[in-house]
């Protein structure tokens, strides 16, 4: 079964494709179908993902799968959150928003952090019962870059039962802990629920 991924970040599509692949869904990522990014006004995970589900959705006719996810400091308020992929502004750095949240957190004792998943699942544009799973992974930020795997906050976001940075962690240990990983397993339980 085909469905349209509401993204065009190749590395979220690899993690995604790879824990679909079992389930027999294959994705695809909405650039190869035209489809242009989707605003995200919104200030909340949720809202952004829903209203990336029902662009893509709307504009190919398929089943659309939409993530919203980012990285909340608790020292910075729950910053960058929705604002994570652009922290440092445009264009997009994962470079340039990692130095940025090192620099707010400079002076800060707390380094607490969590990424948040939010996935949505449409069967069609005005589903008026989408598919939510959300998952959370709970950590703390380093202070300096650790690790080459992994992509946006992953060098600084520290595992601290494995003392090791998601970017240090192999890619299928990442895909069972993560918080994309947590909200997946929650998606295909309910998929299997709706059956």
């Amino acid at each position: 079964m085909k469905w349209v991924l509401a993204s065009n970040n190749a590395k979220k599509l690899v993690e995604l494709s790879a824990m679909l692949a079992p389930l027999g869904f294959e994705l695809v990522p909405q650039g190869a179908l035209g489809v242009p990014e989707a605003d995200e006004p919104h200030c909340t995970f949720v809202e952004n993902a829903l209203a990336k589900a029902r662009h893509a959705a709307r504009l190919t006719g398929l089943p659309a799968l939409a993530d919203d996810s980012g990285l909340c400091a608790s020292a910075l308020g729950g910053e960058p959150g929705v604002h994570s992929a652009r922290y440092a502004g445009d264009p997009k750095s994962d470079e340039r928003n990692n130095a940025r949240l090192l620099a707010e957190l400079a002076e800060k004792k707390d380094r607490r952090a969590h990424y948040v998943a939010v996935l949505v699942f449409v069967r069609h544009a005005d589903d008026p019962q989408p598919i939510i799973a959300e998952g959370e992974w709970h950590g703390e930020i380093v202070l300096e870059p650790r690790g080459d795997g992994g992509f946006g906050y992953d060098p600084l976001f520290l595992v601290p039962e494995l003392a090791l940075t998601v970017a240090e962690i192999e890619a299928e240990e990442k895909n069972r802990r993560s918080h994309r990983g947590q909200a997946m397993a929650k998606l295909v339980e309910k998929l299997r629920q709706r059956r």
